[in-house]
């Protein structure tokens, strides 16, 4: 029987812009509201898979504090560790659509709940009959949250869970318009699991990423992995570098590509075990496939919860791409030395 995901984090509100009326001369935006927040979308995604999946953070006991915990309900994830904030509202976040689908956002957060969870209210139980912990770098834009990130993650460690980051950087929620990059690299360095977009990458290692990630690699993280839009998925562990191609969609919205494939992988994880997926070629590359598929269907469609797939349809997609999603390459130029292409 798998065992459980816990997701830590934000869960905020989404507002979609779908377009603009014309009322007296003015064209006035439209937006839809969509339940949202990377470490909640993966959370969703796990849960629609058919995994078991537990949020913990903190939304506001206001409308939209409702709205996240009813959607979160909805998909089956469990929020008996979603506490509500008596007095700090839940946070807001702003996505506009370019012709390409990739967002921007603009968030409406300073001091809202999820900024002001508390980490020594975490207990044992939090960790029991849990796989995994997953987090993201936005609950590190404040001193409290950042403490309770780190702490929840040294728990993790701790209680004998592997860690997840989906580092996951928005430059703009962080004083000075810039990531922390010392701050991001503490989480960073506690995760087993690690997930990079390529300018994310570029960001912390600087002029030298193929020292960067054996850096990480020697110091604790079993799979690294760095994405790059719709360009092919590069993925590290100590026995194997491999480059996967992504399936060509029509991409409607991008939020939440990343994380429907880090719920994909999360939910593998959780059913087979960290260690046990890396244990063999097979295993890893039919992760890899079916999460890849997760993140490929989920920016087909609008907003984060909605778009993520259940398990058929995730199953389905795999099989119906299998060439595609199966084509494994290696590109030496690009990766860390020493590196073994064999299992």
């Amino acid at each position: 029987m798998s065992k459980r995901v816990l997701c830590f984090g934000e869960a905020l509100i989404d507002f979609l812009c779908t377009g603009s009326d014309e009322d007296d001369g003015l064209m006035l935006p439209c937006y839809r509201q969509y339940p949202g927040g990377a470490p909640a979308n993966a959370a969703v995604a796990v849960a629609k898979l058919g995994g078991q999946a537990r949020f913990a953070g903190l939304v506001g006991k206001d409308t939209f504090g409702d709205f996240l915990a009813n959607s979160l309900v909805r998909y089956g994830v469990d929020i008996s560790l979603l506490g509500r904030h008596s007095s700090a509202p839940t946070s807001l976040a702003f996505v506009h659509l370019n012709d390409d689908g990739d967002r921007s956002f603009s968030f409406y957060r300073d001091g809202g709940a999820d900024t002001l969870f508390d980490a020594s209210v975490a207990e044992a139980s939090w960790f029991e009959n849990t796989a995994v912990l997953h987090l993201c770098s936005n609950t590190l834009t404040t001193a409290q949250s950042a403490e309770a990130t780190l702490t929840m993650a040294d728990r993790a460690v701790a209680a004998g869970l592997a860690v997840s980051v989906d580092v996951n950087l928005r430059h703009n929620l962080w004083q000075g318009g810039a990531a922390c990059k010392a701050t991001v690299m503490s989480l960073v360095h506690k995760a087993h699991v690690l997930k990079f977009a390529q300018e994310e990458l570029e960001y912390l290692a600087g002029s030298e990423p193929q020292g960067f990630i054996q850096q990480l690699l020697d110091s604790g993280c079993k799979l690294l992995l760095i994405t790059d839009g719709g360009n092919p998925i590069r993925a590290f562990t100590g026995k194997q570098c491999l480059t996967l191609p992504v399936p060509k969609m029509d991409v409607v919205d991008t939020t939440a590509g990343g994380d429907g494939f880090i719920g994909g992988l999360l939910h593998r994880i959780a059913r087979d075990g960290l260690d046990t997926l890396l244990e063999s070629e097979t295993t890893f590359k039919d992760a890899l496939g079916f999460a890849i598929g997760c993140g490929a269907l989920a920016v087909s469609r609008p907003g984060a919860f909605p778009a993520l797939p259940g398990l058929a349809e995730a199953e389905a997609f795999q099989a119906s791409m299998g060439d595609v999603l199966h084509t494994i390459s290696v590109d030496d130029s690009r990766l860390p030395k020493p590196c073994q292409r064999s299992w």
